[in-house]
């Protein structure tokens, strides 16, 4: 169920990513038949707090106000070795009784204060992904994502990539046409491709060459063969120690990484937009068969491909599937 929705905010909190939860949840679309959610603010205390911006907002709720919640969006702010202890304690119980929590940016700091991205993999903004690991060494901290959804705790990358992880949720709770129409209303895209690495800042060496670039498109295009490092290293005339070490500049990962994410992302276009079995899915996309496309969904993903189907089939998609 979705329909109680708390943000939280601390001091200097940020105002774009507040409102990201509020654009969201906090808009009353019922008029336009889509769901109306029960929409509040809290803090550690009620009250004015100060945004990073400069301005202050009115808080009009404590941490009690999360008691009532079927999700709470834990906002960004600076970042703090020493967040409230009934703030954190209310997450907590928050997990316990079975509701969702979901953090925006630097809001995933507020989780780990929490205790609950232990033993959970989970993102931050591509600048914090170190200090979120040393942190918190029994997290899977993973720094090339948008979000990542170890339900019940979702965590997102900087700014706009908390517009990703709330309409996913809302896909994964209330359907793919909820949130298409709420991204319409929005003007953005109701999901978005790539990862949090293409927009850090990783400058080449000197005399290191070309951008790979071009490879990565080519990539792309044959996901469904199956390349090893040397073959891509031969392809742009490296060796494969220098390639593996320009790729990672480059992308942030490593190519196998690289490939399993791009070969998801076209799975789970497949599965959202046709009615092919698996089966053939998985030998589009490169994993060769269903087995391994099933171990990497639930590894990335959490779910299996025909249940990920079931939740976010296009109409048409769907009823095919269901005859």
């Amino acid at each position: 169920m979705l329909k109680n929705v708390v943000a939280v905010v601390m001091e200097d909190v940020h105002p774009f990513e507040l409102g990201v939860a509020c654009e969201v949840f906090g808009l009353d679309r019922s008029g336009e038949g889509l769901p109306a959610y029960d929409f509040a603010i809290a803090g550690a205390r009620p009250g004015p707090h100060r945004t990073h911006a400069g301005f202050a907002i009115d808080v009009p709720h404590g941490p009690e106000r999360l008691a009532a919640a079927d999700l709470v969006v834990v906002t960004a702010s600076s970042l703090s070795a020493d967040y409230p202890a009934p703030l954190l304690d209310a997450l907590r119980a928050t997990v316990e009784r079975g509701a969702r929590v979901l953090s925006i940016c630097s809001g995933a700091f507020v989780l780990g204060a929490a205790g609950l991205l232990d033993g959970r993999r989970a993102t931050t903004h591509w600048r914090y992904t170190t200090d979120l690991a040393a942190r918190h060494p029994r997290t899977t901290v993973e720094p090339d994502v948008l979000y990542v959804d170890d339900d019940p705790v979702i965590t997102s990358a900087g700014t706009a990539a908390g517009i990703d992880a709330c309409l996913h949720l809302v896909r994964k709770a209330q359907g793919a046409e909820v949130a298409r129409a709420i991204a319409r209303r929005m003007v953005v895209a109701p999901h978005r491709e790539g990862g949090q690495a293409q927009f850090v800042h990783r400058p080449l060496p000197e005399g290191d060459g070309e951008s790979l670039a071009p490879l990565l498109d080519w990539m792309r295009h044959h996901l469904d063969e199956g390349t090893s490092v040397e073959q891509l290293a031969a392809r742009v005339h490296m060796s494969p120690r220098t390639f593996a070490r320009r790729f990672h500049q480059e992308t942030g990962t490593t190519p196998h990484r690289w490939l399993t994410g791009q070969r998801l992302l076209l799975a789970q276009r497949l599965l959202e937009s046709t009615t092919e079995p698996v089966d053939a899915i998985a030998t589009r996309c490169g994993f060769g068969n269903a087995a391994t496309l099933r171990h990497h969904f639930g590894r990335r993903l959490g779910t299996t491909p025909l249940a990920y189907r079931r939740c976010f089939a296009e109409p048409a998609a769907a009823v095919a599937v269901r005859v």
